[in-house]
Order: structure tokens, then sequence, then C-alpha cells
């Protein structure tokens, strides 16, 4: 059992393309995914991971507090917690404002900016990945800046079809089918994650840390395989042959939470999900992710999400409809 796939494969992502940018050295912009850049294809976005696709060229991408980072043709540099930035083609430039650059299509196509002084080209396409859920694990356990190399990897042809298969519906002022946008987010989040947790040194705290350690990947593994067993600190620490005390010290520091809260935490994000793409009632979901009544879940969920689950329900059913 991997519980990487087990949670990547929970997430329901959102993906959109909506700007093709173009610049000639030198040149050096600010950049943050906005609300606007997601409402064609998601309402309320709770996450958004902000993308840039190098298609001709090279770029210099800086967030403040972090390393830069130079991505070249053929790689995606990922923003997982959406952070400001700045895309350059040298560092010390002087950055402009992207969105004051941006020029919509009339016809709601694919926008497009144009900058710089005339020099050496780059041409990125920039996208986004949005869920509505508020907390994912493996999200929050990503750096801010994550490169991934198309030229590696058994994806990387479709992951390239994909991205021009959208920016080309959007120039033609189409919206790209959203079960390839869909399927290129969860392709791109996964293939990320994938090489940054095979490279990372053993002294890198946090949820993928967590997987790879022997005792508490294997709970973490327990937990996903079945997240409605019943499941306590003693019982998972006997399961990976650790003392109570030594698996909650352990469990706490790696993934950064005691186990009870992430199991907590993820039977409800796991509600969430069936709450609003099944129609199954609030005391099966409750049987579902491990509750031994309606009320305690409708208890658990309400402090969790500040309403409880039928209201929940209710109020995502009466939000208006995403495109």
């Amino acid at each position: 059992m991997d519980p990487l796939s087990d949670v990547l494969g929970s997430v329901r992502l959102t993906g959109g393309v909506f700007l093709d940018a173009r610049f000639t050295a030198p040149w050096s912009v600010t950049a943050r995914i906005s609300a606007d850049d997601c409402t064609r294809f998601l309402t309320k976005p709770g996450q958004v991971i902000g993308y840039h696709v190098v298609i001709d060229g090279r770029l210099l991408l800086s967030i403040e507090g972090a390393p830069s980072v130079e991505v070249r043709a053929g790689e995606i540099v990922l923003l997982p917690h959406n952070d400001m930035h700045i895309m350059s083609s040298a560092p010390g430039l002087k950055p402009v404002p992207a969105g004051e650059l941006v020029q919509m299509s009339p016809d709601g196509g694919l926008a497009h900016l144009r900058h710089g002084g005339g020099g050496e080209e780059t041409q990125i396409v920039c996208g986004f990945l949005a869920s509505e859920g508020s907390y994912n694990p493996v999200i929050a356990a990503l750096p801010r800046a994550l490169t991934l190399d198309l030229r590696k990897g058994m994806s990387r042809d479709w992951i390239e079809a994909s991205v021009r298969f959208a920016a080309s519906e959007l120039a033609e002022g189409r919206l790209a089918s959203s079960s390839v946008m869909s399927r290129l987010s969860e392709t791109l989040l996964v293939e990320a994650v994938r090489q940054y947790a095979t490279t990372q040194a053993d002294g890198n705290a946090g949820w993928l840390k967590g997987m790879k350690d022997a005792h508490v990947g294997r709970a973490l593994a327990l937990i996903h395989r079945d997240i409605g067993a019943y499941w306590s600190a003693e019982a998972l620490a006997r399961e990976v042959g650790l003392s109570r005390s030594a698996f909650m010290d352990r469990f706490s520091a790696l993934v950064g939470v005691p186990p009870i809260r992430y199991l907590t935490l993820w039977r409800l994000e796991t509600a969430k999900l069936h709450l609003r793409e099944t129609q199954k009632t609030v005391a099966q979901l409750a049987h579902l992710v491990g509750y031994e009544s309606e009320e305690a879940f409708s208890r658990a969920f309400k402090r969790e999400f500040g309403l409880p689950p039928a209201r929940w329900r209710e109020r995502q059913s009466t939000a208006p409809a995403t495109r």
C-alpha cells in the first residue's frame, strides 16, 4: 500500500490555462494567480497552485526568502502555495506587475502578454491547479517552488500535448475539455510530488518525510487503506512495532500533527468530498468515515468547518455552477 497514491488520488483538482506570455530580454515581472484567473473553471478555489510552462527560452523565478530557480524550455515550475513571485531574464532587474501588461481576449479566449527589450525570447504558458478544499497534507508539505522536467518521466508527451491543446482551445475562444484539464492537473501534481519525494534528503521534515519513514509510512498506509476503520494511537503503534509514546513522538515530529488529529482531519476531508460528489446520506457518511453515530460525526464536522454536514452540502448545491 502506497500512502502517497492514496492521498493524491483523493485530491480533486480543477485545472486551467489562462495566459500566453512572450518576453524578450531584458524583462522582469511580478505575478501571482488571482481568483479572477480561476473563475472560468472554479467558482471558489480553496487552494491554488500556480504553474508556468516554459515553451521556449528560459526564465529566473524568485520568491522572497527562497532560493531562485532557473526554468528552461521543457520544464514546468509549480508554486504550491501560490506565492507572489518575480520572473525575469536575469537577476537584479526592476519588475513590472504582470497584471498591468496582460491583454484580455475580447472573445473570452486566451489572454496574452508581450513585454521586453527585444533580446532573447522566452515563451511561457501560465495555468493553475485548484481545489475547493483548504487542507491537504501533500500540498502543505511541498516547497514554495517546485520544478518538473517534462523531459523526464513517462508522462512528458501527454503533459505537453495537453497544455498545448488547452492553450489552442482558449486561443479559439473555447474552454478546453474539463476532463482533459482535470487529468492534466492530477498528472502534473503526481509527477511533481514523486520527483520531489525521490530527491529529498532525510533532513527535510513534513508529510513526505513521514511517508518515507518505515514506521510512520506504514501507519499512513494503514490509515488510508480504510479511513473508516477504528484506529487508536495504541493500535497504530502496535501495528508498526513501536511503543505508544515513541510512535506519537515520531508521527508528530514528521507529519506535523498527532496521528489521531491527522486521522480526524482526513476523515472529515473525505466526508466533504462525498458530500459534494455523491448522494450518500449524512448517516451513511458517518459510518463510512468511522464515526459511531450521525450526531458525533455532525459535531466533529461543524467544529472543523463551521457548519453541520447537511447544511454544508446545501451551501455547495446552491453555489453558482462552475463552467
